[in-house]
């Protein structure tokens, strides 16, 4: 298949919405009327934070992705500032962070920083087979 891979319009939203909503709809990761659903449905909140770009094929948006920024620091950064807040906090010992199981960079990020995997208290998505992992650092 010949496409154009090019940065989204606005005039491309509707198309990045049908494409994104189909996409998680039939790999059956979400219902239609999951909460979730709606954060993907946001094309506009997502052009205003990252890149959205769309695979054309024959003038017709047929793929979308959305590019964030990974591997500049901002990550290691949020994490080490949002460490020092928690330090300054009476009363607090440790924080949590939970994370996807498939989010493998992030996971290196986390334990890089100190924090370590506590299965006992990874959980489920309400109403859904997504596990989440749990890492907590000991302040």
């Amino acid at each position: 298949m010949n496409f154009v891979f090019r940065p989204a319009r606005p005039a491309d939203y509707s198309e990045v919405r049908r494409v994104t909503r189909d996409a998680y709809l039939h790999a059956g990761h979400f219902t239609a009327d999951h909460p979730y659903m709606s954060v993907l449905d946001n094309v506009e909140h997502r052009a205003e934070h990252a890149e959205v770009w769309v695979a054309e094929a024959s003038g017709a948006v047929v793929a979308a992705v959305t590019l964030t920024s990974q591997g500049g620091g901002v990550g290691r950064a949020v994490v080490r500032r949002v460490i020092e807040h928690a330090q300054s906090l009476p009363g607090i010992g440790a924080i949590s962070i939970t994370s996807a199981t498939f989010m493998e960079r992030a996971h290196g990020l986390y334990e890089s920083l100190g924090f370590q995997r506590v299965p006992a208290r990874d959980w489920y998505v309400p109403g859904e087979d997504v596990l989440l992992w749990v890492f907590r650092l000991e302040l």
